[in-house]
Protein backbone atom coordinates (compact mmCIF):
# COMPACT_ATOMS: atom_id res chain seq x y z
CA UNK A 1 0.00 0.00 0.00
CA UNK A 2 1.12 3.40 -0.95
CA UNK A 3 1.95 5.83 1.85
CA UNK A 4 1.09 9.16 -0.70
CA UNK A 5 -2.14 9.56 0.60
CA UNK A 6 -4.32 11.86 -1.35
CA UNK A 7 -4.75 14.91 0.05
CA UNK A 8 -8.23 15.34 1.51
CA UNK A 9 -7.02 11.75 3.52
CA UNK A 10 -3.86 13.09 4.42
CA UNK A 11 -5.35 16.34 5.79
CA UNK A 12 -7.99 14.37 7.90
CA UNK A 13 -5.06 12.46 9.19
CA UNK A 14 -3.33 15.16 10.01
CA UNK A 15 -6.81 17.30 11.46
CA UNK A 16 -7.32 14.32 13.99
CA UNK A 17 -4.05 13.86 15.17
CA UNK A 18 -3.71 17.48 15.93
CA UNK A 19 -6.79 18.06 17.95
CA UNK A 20 -5.97 15.06 19.93
CA UNK A 21 -2.84 16.46 20.36
CA UNK A 22 -4.08 19.26 21.88
CA UNK A 23 -5.77 17.06 24.07
CA UNK A 24 -3.14 16.05 25.42
CA UNK A 25 -0.94 18.98 26.34
CA UNK A 26 -3.40 21.67 27.10
CA UNK A 27 -4.49 21.79 30.76
CA UNK A 28 -6.81 20.24 32.60
CA UNK A 29 -9.85 22.69 32.27
CA UNK A 30 -8.88 23.40 28.41
CA UNK A 31 -9.26 19.89 27.77
CA UNK A 32 -12.73 19.41 29.62
CA UNK A 33 -13.94 23.12 27.61
CA UNK A 34 -13.06 20.86 24.85
CA UNK A 35 -15.86 18.18 26.06
CA UNK A 36 -17.68 20.45 27.08
CA UNK A 37 -18.33 22.30 23.94
CA UNK A 38 -17.16 19.71 20.91
CA UNK A 39 -18.05 16.60 22.32
CA UNK A 40 -21.54 15.40 20.99
CA UNK A 41 -24.26 15.77 24.06
CA UNK A 42 -27.67 14.08 23.98
CA UNK A 43 -30.32 15.88 23.11
CA UNK A 44 -32.50 17.93 26.16
CA UNK A 45 -31.85 20.67 28.52
CA UNK A 46 -28.55 21.51 29.86
CA UNK A 47 -27.02 19.79 32.73
CA UNK A 48 -24.98 21.07 35.40
CA UNK A 49 -21.79 19.49 37.02
CA UNK A 50 -18.61 19.93 38.91
CA UNK A 51 -15.34 19.46 37.99
CA UNK A 52 -12.69 17.72 40.14
CA UNK A 53 -11.34 21.07 40.75
CA UNK A 54 -14.74 22.83 41.93
CA UNK A 55 -15.39 24.51 38.73
CA UNK A 56 -19.44 24.54 37.77
CA UNK A 57 -19.81 23.72 34.41
CA UNK A 58 -22.93 23.44 31.93
CA UNK A 59 -23.04 21.03 29.07
CA UNK A 60 -25.59 20.48 26.71
CA UNK A 61 -26.23 19.50 22.72
CA UNK A 62 -25.30 21.89 20.32
CA UNK A 63 -25.30 21.64 16.73
CA UNK A 64 -22.13 22.17 15.56
CA UNK A 65 -21.34 19.01 17.89
CA UNK A 66 -22.49 16.54 14.89
CA UNK A 67 -19.05 17.42 13.41
CA UNK A 68 -17.08 18.18 16.09
CA UNK A 69 -17.30 15.78 18.03
CA UNK A 70 -15.67 13.23 15.56
CA UNK A 71 -12.30 15.02 16.07
CA UNK A 72 -12.33 14.38 19.42
CA UNK A 73 -10.70 11.01 20.73
CA UNK A 74 -10.65 9.09 24.53
CA UNK A 75 -7.38 7.76 24.25
CA UNK A 76 -4.46 6.81 22.11
CA UNK A 77 -5.69 2.94 20.94
CA UNK A 78 -9.12 5.30 20.24
CA UNK A 79 -7.55 7.29 17.62
CA UNK A 80 -5.04 4.78 16.54
CA UNK A 81 -7.64 2.33 15.07
CA UNK A 82 -9.49 5.00 14.01
CA UNK A 83 -6.97 6.80 11.65
CA UNK A 84 -5.71 3.14 10.81
CA UNK A 85 -8.75 2.54 9.17
CA UNK A 86 -8.67 5.71 7.72
CA UNK A 87 -5.00 4.97 6.64
CA UNK A 88 -6.29 1.62 5.16
CA UNK A 89 -9.19 2.35 3.55
CA UNK A 90 -9.55 6.46 2.90
CA UNK A 91 -7.63 6.72 0.00
CA UNK A 92 -8.99 4.04 -1.93
CA UNK A 93 -12.01 5.44 -1.43
CA UNK A 94 -11.11 9.27 -2.30
CA UNK A 95 -9.09 8.02 -5.62
CA UNK A 96 -12.62 6.64 -6.49
CA UNK A 97 -14.88 9.51 -5.44
CA UNK A 98 -12.47 12.54 -6.17
CA UNK A 99 -11.12 14.97 -2.75
CA UNK A 100 -14.27 16.96 -2.82
CA UNK A 101 -16.99 14.13 -2.74
CA UNK A 102 -14.94 12.40 -0.70
CA UNK A 103 -14.93 15.18 2.05
CA UNK A 104 -18.86 15.30 1.58
CA UNK A 105 -18.87 11.72 2.04
CA UNK A 106 -16.93 11.57 5.34
CA UNK A 107 -18.76 14.61 6.64
CA UNK A 108 -22.18 12.71 5.88
CA UNK A 109 -20.97 9.86 7.70
CA UNK A 110 -19.64 11.61 10.70
CA UNK A 111 -23.48 13.69 10.76
CA UNK A 112 -25.48 10.83 10.33
CA UNK A 113 -23.78 8.62 12.80
CA UNK A 114 -23.86 11.72 15.45
CA UNK A 115 -28.00 11.87 14.53
CA UNK A 116 -27.89 8.13 15.26
CA UNK A 117 -26.63 8.34 18.59
CA UNK A 118 -28.52 11.28 19.31
CA UNK A 119 -31.60 9.36 18.62
CA UNK A 120 -30.95 5.85 20.15
CA UNK A 121 -29.59 7.62 23.51
CA UNK A 122 -33.06 10.25 23.33
CA UNK A 123 -35.71 7.39 22.49
CA UNK A 124 -33.78 4.21 23.93
CA UNK A 125 -30.89 3.93 26.25
CA UNK A 126 -31.27 7.48 28.21
CA UNK A 127 -28.13 8.16 30.12
CA UNK A 128 -26.48 12.19 30.07
CA UNK A 129 -23.23 10.76 28.33
CA UNK A 130 -20.65 12.85 26.01
CA UNK A 131 -19.96 10.72 22.46
CA UNK A 132 -16.50 11.05 20.48
CA UNK A 133 -14.34 9.94 18.00
CA UNK A 134 -14.49 9.24 14.20
CA UNK A 135 -15.62 6.14 14.01
CA UNK A 136 -18.84 7.17 12.18
CA UNK A 137 -17.08 8.69 10.00
CA UNK A 138 -14.72 5.56 9.25
CA UNK A 139 -17.32 3.22 9.24
CA UNK A 140 -18.36 4.85 6.29
CA UNK A 141 -15.19 4.86 4.47
CA UNK A 142 -15.62 0.87 5.30
CA UNK A 143 -18.83 0.12 3.90
CA UNK A 144 -17.87 2.51 1.02
CA UNK A 145 -14.81 0.08 -0.04
CA UNK A 146 -17.12 -3.00 0.79
CA UNK A 147 -19.25 -1.56 -1.78
CA UNK A 148 -16.59 -0.14 -4.58
CA UNK A 149 -14.70 -3.40 -4.49
CA UNK A 150 -16.20 -6.17 -3.03
CA UNK A 151 -13.80 -9.10 -4.13
CA UNK A 152 -11.31 -7.07 -2.87
CA UNK A 153 -9.47 -9.16 0.10
CA UNK A 154 -8.80 -8.29 3.34
CA UNK A 155 -6.91 -10.05 6.06
CA UNK A 156 -8.73 -11.10 9.32
CA UNK A 157 -6.23 -10.62 12.62
CA UNK A 158 -8.57 -13.08 14.65
CA UNK A 159 -8.56 -15.16 13.37
CA UNK A 160 -6.09 -15.11 10.73
CA UNK A 161 -8.41 -15.60 7.58
CA UNK A 162 -8.86 -13.48 4.33
CA UNK A 163 -12.28 -12.23 3.30
CA UNK A 164 -13.79 -11.03 0.65
CA UNK A 165 -14.34 -6.98 1.49
CA UNK A 166 -18.56 -7.02 0.61
CA UNK A 167 -18.40 -10.59 3.66
CA UNK A 168 -15.97 -8.39 5.93
CA UNK A 169 -17.98 -5.37 6.09
CA UNK A 170 -21.19 -7.31 6.11
CA UNK A 171 -19.96 -9.18 8.76
CA UNK A 172 -18.61 -6.33 10.85
CA UNK A 173 -22.43 -4.58 10.90
CA UNK A 174 -23.71 -7.41 11.49
CA UNK A 175 -21.72 -7.57 14.83
CA UNK A 176 -22.14 -4.07 15.49
CA UNK A 177 -25.91 -4.46 15.25
CA UNK A 178 -25.65 -7.38 17.91
CA UNK A 179 -23.26 -5.78 20.52
CA UNK A 180 -25.58 -3.00 19.90
CA UNK A 181 -28.89 -4.42 21.07
CA UNK A 182 -27.34 -6.49 23.45
CA UNK A 183 -25.46 -3.75 24.96
CA UNK A 184 -22.48 -5.93 25.40
CA UNK A 185 -19.52 -3.13 25.20
CA UNK A 186 -20.43 -0.61 27.13
CA UNK A 187 -18.80 2.94 26.34
CA UNK A 188 -18.60 2.08 22.55
CA UNK A 189 -21.20 3.91 20.15
CA UNK A 190 -22.48 0.85 18.27
CA UNK A 191 -25.45 2.73 16.73
CA UNK A 192 -23.52 5.41 15.76
CA UNK A 193 -20.84 3.40 13.79
CA UNK A 194 -24.29 1.79 12.29
CA UNK A 195 -25.43 4.97 11.11
CA UNK A 196 -21.93 6.09 9.61
CA UNK A 197 -22.48 2.90 7.08
CA UNK A 198 -26.48 3.61 6.99
CA UNK A 199 -25.34 7.40 5.85
CA UNK A 200 -22.84 5.94 3.41
CA UNK A 201 -24.76 3.72 2.14
CA UNK A 202 -27.44 5.77 1.39
CA UNK A 203 -25.60 8.28 -0.32
CA UNK A 204 -23.96 6.43 -2.56
CA UNK A 205 -27.18 4.94 -3.40
CA UNK A 206 -28.18 8.55 -4.40
CA UNK A 207 -25.06 8.89 -6.09
CA UNK A 208 -25.80 5.78 -8.13
CA UNK A 209 -28.98 7.22 -8.88
CA UNK A 210 -31.27 4.67 -7.04
CA UNK A 211 -33.47 7.13 -6.14
CA UNK A 212 -36.78 9.65 -6.78
CA UNK A 213 -34.04 12.51 -6.59
CA UNK A 214 -31.46 12.22 -9.21
CA UNK A 215 -27.85 14.13 -8.82
CA UNK A 216 -26.67 16.44 -11.25
CA UNK A 217 -24.05 13.98 -12.47
CA UNK A 218 -23.99 10.08 -11.55
CA UNK A 219 -21.48 7.78 -9.93
CA UNK A 220 -20.37 5.18 -12.30
CA UNK A 221 -19.14 2.77 -9.77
Amino acid sequence: MSFDLPKATRALLIANVAVFLLQLLVHDNTSLMLSQYFALWPLGPEQTGMTPSGNVVHVGFQVWQVVTYGFLHGGFWHIALNMYGLFLFGGAIEHALGARNFLIYYFVCVIIAALAQLAVVHFFTGGFYPTIGASGGIFGVLLAFGMFFPHERLMLIFPPIELPAWMFVTGYGAIELINGVLGTQAGIAHFAHLGGMLGGFLLIQYWRGKFPIKPKRRLMR
